[in-house]
């Protein structure tokens, strides 16, 4: 099979940084991690050397024409908010769109994809200090400034600056399974998201070393054993902590509940032993603490959008292995 082609839209004025996130996922090879080998391209608007607003010029070898044949297109920031994109970037966009492509709009990016028409009645993020602005431009679209990101299926809107790494990485868990981008979390140090939502449900990373205090050493111990059966009391007398301290700094180191953290690991255990093994439902729920198929359903359905049947069909390595052949 062909190699996944993912473009990404160059501008004069453009950030590096920006423009760096869809290059350190997409551009180099992963295929150690489990990844296809990506074809990526940098297409730019204007003709000539793009300069960045760091002072740097940079040259992209290819034009909007490139975006055809595209499956991932990402626009990874915008300039000139209230002046609509050039015609010809909007028109490619929809072109790649009615391609087949998964648009993104990373951080700004997200006032380019509006443009399109692509968002409209559905749901879209952007970097919290310009939601209003979007929300003003583009009223038939519901924007949560809260969110990380937003995953429409064809289209995929972000938060900014950092949370377009969380985007990308989402785009990965999606498309290639929870464990190849669990892999590549851990090798660009990111803290592996879950799908989609609230900020509060970022799983910050915890120190699990031998001199991490009984707090982590808890929760620690709480993800070796997900099949038992944990709740905030237990795991607080495990952290020598009262309910009411355990809860304040659960919720201020991790973000969220302690009730929601569980459920994630849970699901994330449940996902990869989907992806890597023959076990039975039945098995998998047991083995990620989740007591019953019916619960694990539930709860797939709750966070994921999916059934674990349909999840083994596309991500398992069984069906890997059909789609390299």
């Amino acid at each position: 099979m062909a190699d996944p082609i993912v473009a990404a839209i160059a501008f004069d004025g453009i950030s590096p940084f920006h423009l760096s996130v869809p290059c350190l996922v997409f551009a180099e090879d992963r295929t150690t991690l489990g990844l296809p080998r990506f074809e990526f391209r940098v297409c730019a608007i204007e003709d000539g050397p793009i300069r960045t607003d760091a002072g740097l010029t940079i040259s992209a070898p290819h034009g909007l024409s490139a975006l055809d044949g595209a499956d991932i297109v990402i626009v990874p920031s915008w300039k000139n908010l209230e002046v609509p994109p050039p015609a010809a970037l909007i028109e490619a966009l929809r072109r790649a769109h009615r391609g087949g492509a998964l648009i993104v709009g990373l951080c700004l990016g997200t006032f380019a994809v509006a443009a399109t028409g692509l968002l409209s009645g559905r749901r879209a993020a952007t970097h919290w200090a310009f939601s209003d602005q979007l929300q003003a431009l583009y009223p038939d679209i519901l924007v949560e400034p809260e969110v990380l990101y937003i995953d429409n299926g064809d289209v995929v809107t972000s938060a900014g600056v950092a949370a377009g790494l969380d985007c990308c990485l989402h785009i990965i868990r999606a498309r290639y399974g929870a464990e190849a981008a669990l892999r590549l979390a851990r090798q660009i140090v990111l803290s592996p998201h879950r799908q989609g939502g609230q900020a509060q449900f970022i799983e910050r990373p915890i120190a699990t070393t031998g001199n991490a205090d009984r707090f982590a050493q808890a929760l620690d111990t709480v993800r070796k054993t997900l099949h038992e059966t944990h709740s905030l009391d237990s795991v607080a007398d495990i952290a020598g902590l009262t309910r009411r301290t355990f809860t304040r700094r659960f919720q201020k180191t991790i973000g969220t509940s302690f009730g929601d953290w569980l459920t994630d690991q849970r699901v994330a255990l449940a996902q990869r032993l989907l992806e890597a093994t023959e076990k039975s439902m039945d098995m998998i729920a047991f083995e990620a603490g989740f007591g019953s198929a019916t619960s694990l359903r539930q709860h797939f359905a709750a966070r994921l959008r999916t059934t674990p049947a349909q999840y083994r069909r596309e991500f398992s390595k069984n069906a890997q292995e059909r789609v390299a052949r």
